[in-house]
């Protein structure tokens, strides 16, 4: 483990370790320096401005919490925002976690490392927050718990840490979004998080990313799942954002344990992505299924996938569809990685243009040109997730629906 002046002076140099991806990042040309923000009770959050209120719900944050089983929202640096409504489920700022609850030293840098990468030593030297989200044994979400990271303060970096436990039996659904205001033109969000899916329980999560434009984002994530444990993991991303780079990894170390990445990107103009996941199957009876949709309407993607079978008897299953509206470009990269005899694995990569044939087809029933690429483009997006709780399908239907414009 390195110890503090080594982070730093990793967190002030390029990448290097084997497995990064994606445009190292000058760090230094932003401000990670605390911002205050005062804590919000239920009535404050419903006056927030109507502009940003439309910001947050376009991440999934709804201000008067209606169907969610609990609230956390961070401002900038500053927590304004945390409860729970349900019996089971905890909502934790993750440094009064740390500050009160000997049992997160259990979780807390167990699955990723901190000296990963210069952008993982960056959470660690200055964290700023992050959430902790627990179902406790035997637990059912009724609702969905909404999470959410919003930057105001123009050049900010936020540094956050995130740990989600669905402890034994229990059933945890979140649907978590980061957002930026409206006037924000630039920052960088570094986040870490970390999960934990316990013996025959299941964790749905959901993120959603709204940003600015001239955002820079790397999240690091891994998660890891026990015996007859379910990880559904969703990622929406259809708005603009300058260089967003993510790898989650999961690892599936108990038998029947399952994980399945469902994601949607939307690359527009002058937008870089490099995105993808990658699962670990090491016992019999392990699932695992990557499904990614991504439209390049003049941005760059790179969709990447990578499933290793380590042990006989596990299926996977790889998928990505890519469709180039007007330029731009689409590299998908599926990797398949069998490493013993009686492994059942399978990918399909696909990267094409509208038909011509489908646009007249929908015309001559009395569309027009842009209402039918437009129908087509919903069809090609809208992905079945298996198992998805209606309330966060709801979300990523609103989501798709409302970039329609953006889209085009």
């Amino acid at each position: 483990m390195y110890n503090r002046e080594q982070l730093r002076e990793r967190a002030s140099s390029a990448i290097d370790k084997k497995g990064a991806i994606g445009p190292d990042i000058n760090l230094d040309e932003f401000d990670d320096a605390p911002v205050p923000h005062s804590y919000m009770a239920d009535e404050e959050l419903c006056a927030i401005p109507e502009q940003d209120q439309k910001q947050l719900i376009m991440a999934g944050l709804d201000v008067t919490k209606k169907e969610r089983g609990g609230t956390y929202f961070q401002k900038d640096t500053e927590v304004i925002h945390c409860h729970t409504q349900q019996d089971g489920i905890e909502v934790i700022p993750i440094k009064k976690a740390l500050e009160h609850y000997d049992w997160i030293k259990d979780y807390y840098w167990k699955l990723a490392s901190v000296d990963a990468d210069k952008y993982t030593a960056a959470v660690e030297l200055n964290l700023h927050d992050g959430y902790v989200i627990r179902a406790l044994p035997g637990s059912k979400s009724v609702y969905p718990v909404q999470a959410c990271l919003y930057l105001e303060k123009d050049g900010l970096q936020q540094n956050v840490h995130n740990i989600i436990i669905a402890e034994e039996d229990s059933e945890l659904h979140i649907i978590t979004g980061c957002a930026t205001a409206p006037h924000m033109k630039r920052g960088a969000h570094v986040g870490i998080s970390e999960f934990f899916v316990k013996k025959n329980a299941k964790l749905t999560f959901t993120m959603i990313h709204n940003w600015a434009e001239d955002m820079i984002v790397r999240p690091r994530s891994v998660a890891q799942v026990e015996e007859g444990g379910l990880f559904l993991n969703n990622y929406i991303c259809m708005k603009p954002v300058r260089s967003l780079q993510m790898y989650p990894t999961t690892h599936l170390i108990g038998k029947d344990a399952v994980a399945r990445f469902y994601s949607i990107i939307v690359g527009t103009p002058g937008s870089e992505y490099d995105l993808g996941g990658r699962i670990f199957l090491k016992h019999p009876g392990n699932r695992a299924e990557i499904v990614a949709r991504t439209i390049s309407n003049g941005g760059n993607i790179i969709a990447r996938g990578h499933l290793i079978g380590e042990v006989p008897e596990i299926k996977a299953h790889l998928e990505c569809r890519g469709l180039l509206l007007n330029g731009g470009l689409i590299h998908a990269i599926p990797e398949l990685e069998g490493r013993v005899d009686g492994v059942e694995m399978s990918h399909e990569a696909a990267v094409g243009k509208i038909a011509q044939e489908e646009i007249a087809y929908l015309m001559s029933r009395g569309l027009s040109e842009d209402e039918a690429t437009a129908t087509i483009v919903r069809g090609f997006l809208s992905v079945d997730i298996p198992g998805l709780p209606p309330q966060l399908q709801a979300e990523i239907d609103r989501a798709i629906e409302e970039s329609d414009k953006d889209v085009m």
